[in-house]
């Protein structure tokens, strides 16, 4: 395994940072959040053209780049540096479940339309209860007749295909679970935006009474490709958790350098430096999880269960933090509508529950390392 980036993975990022610097400006995001869809489908058709990065994981035979978590890891750390206004991570997750569930044939039906960014995916799996784990579906399949609601689904309200995860009547935990797809405007399928903190990152309500799902891979074996799945899930998320949290912090560290108070500049403050190195520390460790998390997902380990709830915990407590800091450290600017940092710390609250908060992950791991 190795720890640290090549050269190419580098230079990947550095042309994809500038790239997200020239397509996401902040005036960019705060445009496309004011919106009912948060995104900008031709824009985002073109960028895809242009880079192919929502095929960075998908394999070649599929229409995508055949790279790994490691290159994926990368393009969401930027993503979330940037703000990007775009279905990147719910596409993303979809077709990894795909991957994780779906026969051949379907593979090679429903993931070139992805990976060239024509068409636009989510995952739907949380319900009302919020639960993260398969004993919290409660949606039923009937034959394949889909009934029940999901919730919390990333741009569940815009995405062409939704692929749901429900269970056969009568079963509980991972038993009796299925992946369906299904198009988004389905007959039957009522989908409403919910209202958020978060403006930057849309999330929607779907009910199902009497939807049409098409079954993906086995029928009533989908349990150990959610667990799968969602484990992925996981290690995603905290990548582009740190690419935010380092955006933050840098932005912090430049205003604080050019902020003067009694005759100099406020970064030689005591209090500030200290702050500073927090913020340091807490992103450092918080990117080496990540990044451990991602390359063992690539490599295959053992201990993926308890390395991706150990990387989404510490991404989750030091975005949190590290936007806590920057706050303090802009001092009553910070707070007001007109200074961007507010947007970061809506996002980094919103990322510290999405698929499970920093307590419910901690006891995860230690629940993993103990079998």
């Amino acid at each position: 395994m190795r720890f640290s980036f090549s050269a190419e993975q580098e230079e990947f990022r550095d042309t994809l940072r500038r790239a997200l610097e020239a397509r996401s400006p902040i005036k960019e995001v705060r445009r496309l959040m004011a919106t009912d869809e948060g995104f900008d489908r031709e824009g985002w058709k073109r960028f895809n053209q242009e880079l192919g990065l929502t095929g960075i994981h998908i394999p070649e035979a599929y229409g995508g780049q055949g790279f790994g978590f490691g290159e994926l890891g990368i393009v969401l750390e930027e993503m979330g540096r940037s703000l990007l206004c775009a279905p990147f991570l719910s596409t993303a997750l979809a077709s990894i479940a795909i991957l994780n569930a779906g026969s051949e044939e379907q593979k090679k039906a429903l993931l070139p339309g992805l990976a060239d960014g024509s068409k636009t995916a989510t995952l739907a799996f949380q319900e009302e209860n919020g639960s993260i784990d398969a004993s919290g579906i409660a949606m039923t399949a009937t034959g394949n007749k889909l009934d029940g609601s999901k919730s919390f689904v990333l741009d569940g309200h815009t995405a062409d295909l939704v692929v749901v995860v429900a269970r056969k009547k009568g079963t509980t935990g991972n038993d009796g679970l299925s992946f369906f797809t299904a198009a988004g405007n389905a007959p039957g399928l009522t989908r409403r935006k919910l209202k958020t903190m978060d403006e930057t990152r849309k999330l929607a309500h779907l009910t199902f009474k009497g939807v049409e799902g098409k079954p993906l891979g086995v029928e009533g074996a989908g349990g150990p490709a959610f667990a799968k799945t969602m484990q992925q899930a996981i290690v995603c998320l905290a990548n582009e958790m740190v690419g935010g949290a380092d955006r933050l912090r840098e932005d912090a560290l430049e205003y604080v350098k050019m902020r003067m108070q009694f005759g100099r500049s406020i970064a030689s403050f005591q209090t500030t430096k200290n702050k500073a190195a927090d913020m340091l520390v807490d992103v450092e460790l918080a990117k080496s999880a990540a990044y451990y998390a991602a390359a063992a997902l690539d490599e295959g380990d053992e201990d993926v269960p308890a390395l991706a709830s150990l990387a989404k915990a510490q991404a989750a407590e030091a975005y949190l933090q590290t936007e806590i800091h920057a706050l303090q450290m802009h001092g009553g600017i910070g707070f007001t509508w007109d200074n961007d940092t507010h947007l970061w710390f809506k996002r980094a609250k919103s990322s510290e529950i999405l698929f499970g908060d920093a307590n419910q992950h901690r006891e995860k791991m230690i629940q993993a390392w103990a079998q």
